[in-house]
């Protein structure tokens, strides 16, 4: 709701599906390792869906301020100069992030070992889906609305 009201509704199905996609892979990858699925899965689930959304709306934000001072160019070389000033900040916000997660899945033990495992997964995704998933869909379906 927050991206519909603060972007677009283009932006915010895009954020969505990139959420869940995160959210299913970490799921996916609980089912197929066997690991338990219990109430620190569900908080390490909606930790993922945080980090994840928190991530769209950085670069979504940074498109919309693109789009405002960056007058020449298409919609997709202001999505791709803004993918590429965000990049470096959320690999390094994710790198560290994941030296703890790594840490914790090294040193946690056994109950902290399938949080941090699904954690791990969901923030490798996190930003996998950002740059490769919620932002073409943007310019995808910017074109199609164009060619309307």
């Amino acid at each position: 709701m927050y991206i519909l009201i603060r972007y677009d509704l283009k932006y915010a199905l895009a954020g969505v599906i990139a959420l869940v996609h995160d959210v299913f892979v970490a799921v996916g990858a609980m089912a197929i390792t066997h690991r338990q699925f219990d109430l620190t899965i569900v908080a390490a689930l909606l930790t993922i869906a945080g980090y994840s959304i928190n991530d769209t709306v950085v670069i979504y934000d940074r498109i919309r301020e693109n789009l405002r001072l960056v007058k020449k160019g298409g919609l997709a070389e202001i999505v791709n100069l803004s993918v590429n000033q965000m990049l470096g900040r959320t690999v390094i916000t994710t790198g560290l992030v994941m030296l703890a997660v790594i840490a914790l899945l090294a040193f946690g033990g056994a109950v902290l070992n399938d949080f941090s495992f699904c954690i791990f997964v969901g923030f490798l995704t996190g930003v996998y889906s950002t740059v490769y998933i919620a932002s073409p869909m943007v310019i995808s379906w910017h074109r199609k609305r164009l060619a309307r």
